[in-house]
């Protein structure tokens, strides 16, 4: 068995050389053979596309933070090769929504004995979304923290007061299969999973692959609400945050809002198309219990 590994040499702030070491070993005596291919920053979607069709992989893992996940699933989505996920980014969110492994060890057995489960993604205009997109409040953090000089918990607070002080109210429209409507909204999130890089609960209820992601609307912004993003103590006021599900959604804004998608600024937009891609992308978990390993 063939595992082509797609290497972020820069994501974390890591070397990367102790890691490439640890998989060598590991695979040294086995049959499952570990290729590397590493990542320039320039020209990422190419260098993945070229390696897939080049070695033939029967196993592809994406070691970096979310944005290498992210590169990488795009090139498998209606595949069959599965996804394994290294967590070695700043932001590791995939990995922790999925509660893989902490250690290489114990990734590196999913790697090579794991089960190929189906996760869903959402077709967010002409983009994939495997976790969260937004337009408002947080794409407007997410790129003020991607301007900012400062780095880290302090670089992230400084973003935070910079949003709140600009923060402005939307005038949307909203359409789904099931229903239409108009309101005003400082944030609206299409959640395939269920939090955000942070750890903030924003989709309490968010399943990564039952066919169908939420919609967050954020009427107001509550100290209570927010806390309880983070301290699960009461289901949200859906006066204030309001959640339905959808498979297909069009998001449309009186005047240009911020938009992101997984962590990744994509401008101002005034119309978000989505739809949900129910399990094209599979992803190595453990194995399942009973199964021969």
């Amino acid at each position: 068995m063939k595992i082509l590994f797609i290497i972020n040499p820069v994501s974390g702030g890591n070397d990367k050389s102790a890691l490439t070491d640890d998989i060598t070993a590991y695979f040294r005596n086995m049959e499952n053979e570990p290729i590397f291919v590493f990542l320039d920053g320039k020209q990422d979607g190419r260098i993945v596309r070229n390696a897939i069709s080049e070695h033939q992989p029967d196993r592809v893992v994406a070691v970096g933070g979310d944005g290498t996940v992210k590169i990488v699933a795009e090139h498998l989505m209606g595949t069959a090769i599965p996804l394994g996920i290294l967590p070695a980014g700043s932001a590791n969110g995939l990995a922790r929504e999925l509660a893989l492994p902490a250690t290489t060890p114990e990734l590196l057995d999913i790697f090579a004995n794991g089960t190929a489960q189906p996760l869903d993604a959402i077709s967010v205009n002409d983009d994939i979304c495997l976790h969260l997109s937004d337009i408002g409040l947080n794409a407007q953090l997410v790129k003020y923290y991607a301007e900012n000089n400062w780095r880290g918990k302090m670089g992230y607070l400084r973003g935070v007061v910079r949003t709140l002080y600009r923060k402005r109210l939307l005038d949307i429209e909203i359409h789904s299969k099931k229903e239409s409507f108009a309101c005003q909204a400082f944030m609206v999130v299409l959640a395939n999973a269920r939090m955000y890089g942070t750890g903030a609960i924003i989709n309490p209820e968010g399943e990564l692959s039952d066919g169908a992601f939420e919609v967050i609307i954020l009427r107001d912004l509550s100290f209570w609400e927010f806390l309880k993003m983070f301290w699960r103590y009461k289901p949200f006021d859906p006066n204030k945050i309001h959640i339905f599900p959808a498979t297909s959604i069009t998001i449309r804004t009186r005047r240009k809002a911020y938009f992101q998608v997984d962590g990744e600024y994509k401008g101002k937009i005034k119309e978000v198309k989505a739809r949900i891609r129910s399990g094209e992308l599979t992803v190595l978990m453990p194995p399942q219990a009973g199964e021969p390993t």
